[in-house]
């Protein structure tokens, strides 16, 4: 097995990352325990945006008020055993305006077939990363 490197990547890096990948994996509180779901996003002025749907348990758990979360995006190479990570914490919000819902909705393409009528929106409070290096 190849042994690496862990180096850490600066904040600014570790958004440059994250915005550069379409799919990660959000965080959040399920009754009290810790839940992860996979979706795709963008990143819009500093603040990373995705899409759910009605009755779905993002929408239940995350969507409905302000909930604190952890968003996490890599590309890892298991053969090579290179890549990286970065995980971004910070509040949830559902886009109470329409016109800003669309604006922003229009702008995440999700793999996912259905109604996706919900953005979210999580502003990045603490953001850290790696990388594995020889």
């Amino acid at each position: 097995m190849n042994r690496r490197n862990l180096k850490e990547l600066s904040e600014a890096e570790s958004l440059r990352r994250l915005a550069a990948v379409p799919f990660g994996r959000i965080v959040f509180t399920r009754q009290a325990l810790p839940a992860i779901r996979p979706v795709n996003h963008v990143v819009v002025d500093g603040q990373i945006i995705l899409r759910s749907g009605a009755g779905t348990i993002i929408s239940a758990e995350v969507a409905t008020w302000d909930t604190v979360v952890a968003y996490e995006v890599d590309e890892l190479d298991a053969d090579r055993h290179l890549g990286w990570s970065v995980v971004a914490t910070g509040v949830a919000r559902l886009v109470a305006d329409p016109g800003e819902a669309a604006r922003l909705g229009e702008l995440v393409h999700p793999w996912v077939a259905g109604a996706m009528e919900q953005v979210i929106s999580i502003r990045p409070e603490i953001v850290t990363g790696f990388e594995l290096v020889p």
